[in-house]
């Protein structure tokens, strides 16, 4: 692998929503390169659309993140890897066997029927962040906690521990935790989970947890790397989407004002949403198995690589002024959650958490503003999803 000419993760411009400027420049001038990871190691770059697709689709591209050369971005994520993993970091057959056990429980069919509970979740909170007051942290008591109560509902996974996840959850997916901490973290989640799966055994509920443990087919540590997995996914991404879209909307009132008129366009919105926020931001890591051509560029076993779906989601080629945020975009095929076998499993429940999310808080906030400058918002720049620390709103 030839030198390296950037660094993974690049420095940030001045637009908190885009992606690091040195990024933008590889999509536009060589759109597979070379970066070095925080340890020096070379790792290939793909920045562009259909260079990501094909790569995320291709199955000599591993997910398998115990296989020689498989990029980590971080120390804790090597650490993390060097442990028990979920299906999510395996290859099939094995990959789409654990998968296949969960697929019923994310269906569109299945996740609509859903609706009235998730209505319900959101309403309450949003009573009661409302009630007799003006102003809110929108991250700590709407978005947080209404895709923590859903996923919590669906694994059946106490909601009275959420602070104890919650906190599992934040040092596992920053970038800057110890090593210590990390280790620390995982355990605990581990075992907790592995106890929840155990209890499932003897008294079963509706939960995912429990029906998983009532096929029979798989030991209490693959379910609970399992459980690990969705509790995670299910809340970190959903909560910071949802605060995150909320900021984008209001720095652009143009769209705001445009969605507020046409509450049906919801659903297209969050499309658009997700497109140009594209909250994993670090990118997708694969490593080769196979020599393979990816836009032009020969990568070889055992490289790593790296698909910037932020860069490739605000591609030219795909989506003319790519830049811009354009509720009334054709957004089809956006590489938010993936593309391939490993496309998330969660996205139908994702985008019902995010609609109702958004329509819960402008239909009954229509003057949602910021309580602090823009510049005040600290963004959470060294954590693995993307968001905002906190969101002070005032209504």
């Amino acid at each position: 692998m030839a030198t390296a000419t950037t660094t993974h993760p690049a420095p940030r411009g001045t637009c908190p929503f885009a992606p690091p400027p040195a990024y933008q420049q590889a999509a536009q001038d060589a759109p597979v390169s070379k970066v070095a990871l925080w340890d020096g190691t070379p790792c290939w770059l793909v920045t562009r659309h259909q260079d990501a697709r094909d790569l995320l689709a291709d199955p000599r591209f591993s997910a398998d993140a115990a296989r020689p050369g498989f990029p980590f971005l971080s120390a804790a994520a090597r650490h993390i890897g060097a442990g028990k993993t979920s299906f999510i970091r395996m290859d099939d057959p094995e990959h789409g066997r654990l998968r296949r056990m969960l697929t019923g429980d994310f269906t569109i069919r299945k996740t609509a029927a859903l609706r009235p509970a998730v209505q319900q979740v959101a309403d309450e909170l949003f009573e009661r962040m409302t009630a007799g007051r003006t102003e809110a942290d929108l991250v700590a008591e709407f978005a947080l906690p209404l895709p923590s109560l859903v996923i919590c509902l669906l694994l059946g996974v106490p909601y009275e521990d959420h602070a104890f996840f919650q906190r599992c959850s934040r040092t596992l997916l920053s970038r800057d935790s110890p090593i210590e901490e990390v280790a620390a973290a995982q355990q605990e989640l581990t075992e907790y989970l592995d106890a929840l799966t155990d209890h499932k055994r003897t008294h079963p509920d509706d939960g995912i947890l429990s029906r998983l443990a009532a096929r029979g087919e798989l030991p209490t540590e693959e379910i609970g790397a399992m459980g690990r997995l969705l509790l995670i996914a299910g809340h970190e991404t959903t909560a910071n989407m949802t605060a995150l879209s909320v900021l984008a909307l209001l720095r652009h009132p143009d769209q705001l004002a445009r969605l507020r008129a046409d509450p049906g366009g919801t659903p297209a919105a969050v499309e658009e949403l997700l497109r140009w926020l594209s909250i994993v931001q670090s990118g997708v890591t694969r490593v080769a198995i196979e020599d393979a051509e990816i836009g032009g560029v020969l990568i070889r076993a055992g490289e790593g690589v790296i698909c910037q779906v932020n860069t490739a989601n605000r591609d030219e080629r795909r989506y003319p002024d790519g830049d811009a945020l354009d509720l009334a975009r054709d957004t089809r095929r956006h590489l938010a959650f993936g593309f391939g076998v490993h496309q998330c499993l969660g996205q139908p429940l994702a985008r019902l958490e995010l609609e109702i999310a958004l329509d819960t808080l402008l239909r009954r906030l229509p003057g949602l503003r910021l309580a602090v400058p823009f510049e005040e918002i600290r963004f959470r720049h060294e954590m693995t999803v993307y968001g905002v620390e906190t969101l002070p709103v005032a209504w």
